[in-house]
This record gives C-alpha cells, structure tokens and sequence, in this order.
C-alpha cells in the first residue's frame, strides 16, 4: 500500500496495491502492521457500512471527549466526496479541511485520527461505504458540524438542490460554536 499524509497531519490517503486479470482484481484493504508502520498505533474495535443514493450528504459528525474516534473510510461501490475537518484544539489546521474523491474504482482510503469531524456526499446513483472506528458509537457525545458553514468553505460538487440531509445534519452547529478538542 502508498501512504501519503495530507494536509491536516494525521489524515492519511492510502492507496491499497491491486493485483488483477481476467477474473477481476485482489487487494488487502487493511494490513495491522503495515498500517501501524506508517501511521502508527491503532486499535479498530467496529466496523461500519452504509447505504446512501446520489446527493446524500452525511456529516459533518464527530464524537466529543473521551468517545471522538479515529476513522479508516472506503468505498466499495460508486462514488462520494469524503470530507475531514481538523477540530483538534491547538492545531494549526484548526478549522481546515480536506476533500477528497472515494470510489470504488480509486480503491483509496481515508484515515483520520481522532478530533475530526467527518462527512461525506454521494457523486454517484449509490455508494456503498465502510469504515472502521477505534472507539464505539456514544449518542450522548455526538455532535454535528454544519455542512455549509461558510467559515469552512467546502465545496460538495453538487448544486444545493440537488443535496439530501437528515433533520439533525441541517441543525449542525457552525465552526465558531465548536469547543475545540
């Protein structure tokens, strides 16, 4: 696999090595010790999946304390723009993000650590998308940064219109409201 820190220290792009002929393709998509020898300690505990059709935008959550997780996100089917924002106290990214296009045709993978909010819109008719967590999922902690606060200024590559969210990602709290991790 390629590792490649981005921007934000501690959110990596990793591009799993694909071996493929006639039949389709093999690939890891996760090695423990290879992924510790690049990017270090980690100890996933969940695993996650989820459905959406085009234009679903879920995000941009996070955990807060003692329950904010690290994530390890890929695509298995179709396309989404995958979304990270650093919250981490003290960060000289504080606020930052990073966006970058998933698919199951890139094979790539996300990891974020821990005082991230994460989110993520679907390009394609359907995404399939997994992701591993190092800690489990704590709704008392659960908090949600807003979408399209122009503090951020996130580009989701689709027209607002054409944008699905739940009730409780259009109540997200802007950047200015967020105590930092």
């Amino acid at each position: 696999m390629n590792y490649r820190q981005l921007e934000i220290p501690g959110v990596w792009l990793i591009e799993p090595k694909r071996f493929g002929d006639a039949r389709g393709y093999f690939m890891e998509s996760f090695k423990l010790d290879e992924f510790q020898a690049n990017v270090g300690p980690v100890r996933f505990v969940q695993d996650n999946e989820s459905f959406s059709s085009r234009g679903v935008l879920r995000g941009l959550h996070f955990q807060k304390g003692e329950f904010s997780q690290a994530k390890l996100v890929r695509v298995s089917r179709g396309t989404v723009l995958d979304v990270v924002v650093d919250l981490r106290g003290g960060s000289p990214t504080f606020g930052r993000h990073v966006a970058v296009e998933l698919s199951a045709e890139n094979a790539l993978q996300l990891y974020m650590p821990r005082g991230m909010a994460h989110g993520f819109v679907v390009l394609s008719d359907v995404a399939q998308f997994q992701y591993k967590v190092d800690n489990g999922y704590a709704p008392h902690s659960e908090a949600t940064l807003r979408f399209d606060d122009p503090a951020l200024g996130i580009d989701w590559r689709l027209p607002a219109g054409e944008l699905k969210l739940s009730d409780k990602d259009l109540r997200g709290m802007s950047l200015k409201e967020i105590t930092p991790f």
